[in-house]
């Protein structure tokens, strides 16, 4: 069984879901979260019960509002290795700096899976806590966010005061 919870954040409403005991997805947006919980047992954590959902929103508000700069959460990686490589490697860049998607596939030695580093990015069901926005091209322009929201990730990356061309 699942459990979500909203979080009305500076950049939208934000739908958390974890299952058990740890964090496994943030949607973006309403309609993915939609998406998700056809077919699964997902319940509405009215009472603010779940631990993780509770700490997961109290994390997002404190790193919104400027007094978070790393995230401490249980998260259930599902993916592949390659994927979870992957985000681990995500989880190593610094709040305020980016890495280009070469950056990241030269630090997990395979230099020339630069695409491969993007797909894993756009299936990274933990955006936010895994940093996806902080990766970038390497002439420091923007590329795809969660699908299409660019828009999103260069928020993020304004809220970090990270420089990037547009």
């Amino acid at each position: 069984m699942y459990y979500y919870q909203l979080y009305e954040s500076p950049i939208g409403t934000l739908t958390l879901v974890s299952k058990k005991d740890k964090l496994t997805n943030l949607f973006l947006t309403t309609e993915l979260f939609d998406s998700f919980r056809l077919g699964k047992k997902v319940v509405h954590d009215q009472e603010q019960k779940c631990d993780v959902l509770r700490s997961a929103i109290l994390q997002l508000h404190e790193y919104f509002h400027g007094d978070r700069k790393e995230f401490e959460m249980p998260m259930e990686l599902d993916g592949t290795d390659f994927q979870i490589k992957v985000w681990k490697k995500l989880r190593d860049i610094p709040f305020g700096k980016v890495y280009s998607y070469q950056d990241i596939a030269v630090a997990i030695g395979q230099k020339k899976a630069v695409r491969a580093i993007g797909q894993a990015n756009k299936a990274n069901k933990l955006p936010i806590f895994i940093p996806c926005h902080r990766v970038i091209g390497k002439n420091k322009k923007l590329t795809g966010y969660a699908g299409t929201k660019i828009e999103l990730k260069a928020t993020l990356l304004t809220h970090e005061k990270i420089p990037f061309n547009e």
